[in-house]
Order: C-alpha cells, then sequence, then structure tokens
C-alpha cells in the first residue's frame, strides 16, 4: 500500500488529478450501477411473484380439481399431456410425508427444500405462502411459491398437510439482468474513460497558470531576473490569481531589496573613499617625510597625524552605522528586546552630548516613561538625534530637551534644513549639501528611524518656531514599568 502511495505521488499533477475524477466517477457509476441492478431485480421477481399469487387462488375450482388428479394419480414423473390448467411450467403437491404428485400439466419437479416443510406442518395454523428461489429437478433455477394445503378425506373423516408448490423458470429473468450488467458495465467503462479524458483537459486547463508560474520561476533561478511578472486579471479572485500575485509582489520585493542592497553597497563604497583616500594622503606625507629624512615641523605632524585619528574615528563610526544597518529587520522578534527605562536611557545620552558640546546649554525636562525595545539600539538613537542637535547649533547655542508622556522632543536653534530636502532626511547616506563639510556619514536618522519602527514608535523631524528643527520621537509604554512575570 505504502508503495502505491508513494507511485501515486510520484506522478505529475496532472496524471494525479486525472486518476482521482476518474476514480470518482468509478465509484460513482459503480454505486449507480450496482443500486440500478438490484432495482431491476427487485422489480422483476415482484412481478414474477405477483404473477405466482394471481394464478394460486385455491378457491379456484379448476385448481381443485387439478390438485384432485395429481393426487388421485400420483407420480413425479412430468407427463406429457397438457390440460390447459395453470399457465407455469412447475406445479406439485407434497404431502407431510414428502411425497411429490406432479400436476398433469408440470413438465418439471421442483426439489422441496427445509423451508416448504415448515409451510406443511404449519398447514393448519393458516400460515400464508413463501417465495423463495429453488432448482427444478435438472438444477435449473426457478422462483417458488409454496401455499400451505390441508386434504380432506370425506370417507374416513381425516385431513393431512400439504403443500402446493408452483414455480417458474428464472432463465429469462437471468438472461435479462445479465444483458443489463453487461450494459452497465460497458457504460460505466465509458464514462470512467470519459471522466478521465475530461479530468486530464480540466487538469490542463486548470493547470496552465501554474505552469506560467513555474516557468516564470525557473526563468528567475536561472537568470536572476526579478522584473518578470506574471499578468493576472484584474477581477480574478481564484486561488491561482492569489498564487500569482503574490509571486509578482515576491519578485517586486526581492527586486526592491535588491536595488536597495546595490545602492547601500555604491553608498558605502562612496562614503568610505573621501576618508580613506584623505588618510591614506596623510599617511604618504609621513612616510616620504620619513624616507626622505625631510623631518615635517611639528605643528604639521601634529595636524597631520589629529587628522588621521580623527579619520580613523569616522571611518570605524561608519562602518559601525554599516553593521547596524545590515542587522535582519525583524523587530521585537530578535530576542534582545526588554521593558527599558526610556529617561535612564535619555540621560545617559545627555551625558555624552555634553561632554560632545561643552560649550552648548543643554536644558532636559525627562520625565519615567517605560518602552519595550533593545537598550543598546534604543540608546543609539537618542544619542545620534542630540549628536545632530550638537552639530548643528551655533556657538553657545540651547538645545531643549523633553521626554513627557512617551514623547521625547530635542529642539536646536541651528540653521535647519530647507522644506524641500526634510523628505530625505531619513533616507541613508543622505546629506544637505550645506552640511557634507562637516563630519558624518549620513546614516545616522536612518538608524534612528530603524530602531523607533522596530520598537512600534515613529519619529518625525519638522522646523521649529523661530529657527532650528525638532526632533520627535513617540513610543508605546507606560510611565510605571510593568509587573514582572514570576
Amino acid at each position: 500500500m505504502r508503495t502505491l502511495v508513494r507511485r501515486f505521488r510520484a506522478l505529475p499533477i496532472r496524471a494525479r488529478l486525472s486518476l482521482l475524477v476518474a476514480a470518482a466517477v468509478a465509484f460513482a457509476v459503480a454505486a449507480v450501477s450496482v443500486t440500478c441492478w438490484f432495482i431491476v431485480q427487485g422489480k422483476l421477481y415482484e412481478q414474477v411473484d405477483n404473477d405466482l399469487k394471481k394464478a394460486t387462488v385455491l378457491q379456484d375450482r379448476q385448481r381443485a380439481d387439478e390438485i384432485r388428479s395429481a393426487l388421485a394419480d400420483c407420480t413425479d414423473t412430468p407427463r406429457e399431456s397438457d390440460t390447459g390448467g395453470f399457465r407455469y411450467t412447475y406445479s406439485q403437491v407434497v404431502g407431510e410425508s414428502g411425497t411429490v404428485c406432479l400436476f398433469p400439466s408440470s413438465v418439471g419437479s421442483v426439489k422441496v427444500t427445509s423451508s416448504d416443510r415448515n409451510v406443511i406442518e404449519n398447514a393448519r395454523s393458516g400460515s400464508a405462502g413463501i417465495f423463495r428461489n429453488g432448482t427444478d429437478q435438472n438444477g435449473e433455477e426457478v422462483r417458488v411459491l409454496t401455499l400451505p394445503l390441508v386434504i380432506n378425506d370425506p370417507s374416513t373423516l381425516t385431513s393431512t398437510n400439504a403443500a402446493v408448490l408452483v414455480a417458474v423458470p428464472l432463465k429469462g429473468i437471468e438472461s435479462t439482468l445479465n444483458d443489463l450488467a453487461l450494459i452497465l458495465l460497458l457504460v460505466s467503462g465509458v464514462g470512467v474513460l470519459g471522466a478521465a479524458a475530461a479530468g486530464l483537459a480540466v487538469a490542463r486547463a486548470g493547470l496552465r497558470p501554474v505552469d506560467k508560474l513555474t516557468e516564470a520561476v525557473e526563468h528567475v533561478a536561472r537568470t536572476e531576473d526579478l522584473d518578470v511578472r506574471i499578468p493576472v486579471e484584474d477581477d480574478a479572485e481564484d486561488e491561482i490569481a492569489r498564487l500569482s500575485r503574490s509571486f509578482n509582489s515576491m519578485t517586486s520585493a526581492l527586486a526592491g531589496s535588491r536595488d536597495l542592497q546595490q545602492q547601500l553597497i555604491a553608498d558605502a563604497g562612496h562614503e568610505l573613499r573621501t576618508p580613506l583616500t584623505s588618510l591614506r594622503t596623510n599617511i604618504e606625507l609621513l612616510t616620504r617625510s620619513e624616507e626622505t629624512g625631510r623631518p615635517i615641523p611639528a605643528e604639521d605632524r601634529k595636524a597631520l597625524l589629529a587628522s588621521v585619528k580623527a579619520q580613523m574615528t569616522e571611518l570605524a563610526s561608519l562602518i559601525g552605522d554599516l553593521q547596524e544597518l545590515s542587522r535582519p529587520d525583524t523587530g521585537q522578534h530578535t530576542g534582545r528586546t526588554r521593558i527599558v527605562a526610556w529617561q535612564d536611557v535619555v540621560e545617559s545620552a545627555l551625558r555624552r552630548a555634553r561632554l560632545r558640546g561643552p560649550e552648548l546649554a543643554i536644558t532636559a525636562d525627562v520625565r519615567p516613561w517605560y518602552v519595550r525595545a533593545e537598550p543598546s539600539a534604543l540608546e543609539r538613537a537618542v544619542v545620534n538625534v542630540l549628536d545632530n542637535a550638537v552639530k548643528f547649533s551655533p556657538d553657545g547655542g540651547t538645545i531643549e530637551v523633553r521626554l513627557v508622556d512617551g514623547v521625547l522632543t530635542v529642539r536646536d536653534h541651528g540653521p535647519g534644513i530647507p522644506a524641500d530636502e526634510l523628505p530625505h532626511v531619513f533616507d541613508r547616506f543622505w546629506r544637505s549639501p550645506s552640511a557634507r563639510a562637516l563630519p558624518g556619514s549620513g546614516l545616522g536618522l536612518s538608524i534612528v528611524a530603524r530602531t523607533v519602527q522596530q520598537a512600534g514608535g515613529e519619529v518625525t523631524l519638522t522646523p521649529a518656531e523661530g529657527g532650528g528643527m525638532t526632533a520627535t520621537i513617540r513610543l508605546p509604554g507606560a510611565p510605571t514599568p510593568p509587573p514582572e512575570v514570576p
């Protein structure tokens, strides 16, 4: 059985569908054919039984004469005379002792069975007759009606039990049933073959979109061409249409992801080229000074080393930002998230910001708020926002920081960002033309947006009244920590 199942599963889906349709039709046709055959058989037997009942009425005088004639000249050998009595081939009287007396018109005898003897034994009780299938002396199938009979002897004033057996041959009925079975078998075979052919045609028509989908997938696997699309009718809502739309959406997403990856590589290469070129130039100057024996003035050497250090720091920061962006965007399913006291994160970021901008006045109004996030990523996002405020604030300027009801606002008094550049501030590697002379990789706000989205919040950057910008981060949470689960 398992071997058959494995072989069936190994067949193409068209063949499996055709076989399943053929099997279902075969089962249905077989059930209908068998039911039809039994119904016809029952009707034919019912007709024969009704004819037997009509022809064996005991009050019929001619019947009584036939019975007397059979008992008077009792023989179990068929006679050739035809009295025109019973219209049936077989008719006989059976006594209590099992003696068989054929009617003059009977051309054969019917074998007596135990059911006939039961009718004889209960003849005085007025029991009804019985119908059964039996055989004659030659073994031919016959339909038998056995009726109880009480024989009275006027001379001795006694009576004996007996039974009258009348029967007709079933040869004609059996022939009809055999012909019907053959016809039903032929019709069933034609129906099953037709169903298999129709199933194959339907499977081919129904699976044609699947063939197109398979060809598209094979084409993508062979050529890596993600621009392939499967045409789908706008009003189609079946499973094949849904599968085609899902495939188109998947290829679109893959194409977008590949484009973003290529753009990230190109942008990263561009951003790395500038500090690497400057670093290489400075190192070559230092190396040439050592090789030629021409010492660089102390102040210039100090400036070169400071430049090398700054460029190394910028490279390290850029590489860290790239590593952050390369992490899978799985949100809160990374297993590193937990309940975080956001006010503590903001306070830690403020301490770092004050060190980086000691000439700035940073005011803070931080109130408790607890969120679910990754602590290190959240702190990095807040530090990036504060770093931007420090970088663009004028000397002696003020930065206002507030955390109230889960909304963190960082307002600076810098030059601001033109309105046409605001839609791009969260793009990777995007930097305002006016800020390209300042240090930075253009990834800071991208990391902020990614981290906030993973925590289920939102971030915006809008112009502030009186000049400068206001960065706003909203995160879902509560002013008190949730109870710990034991």
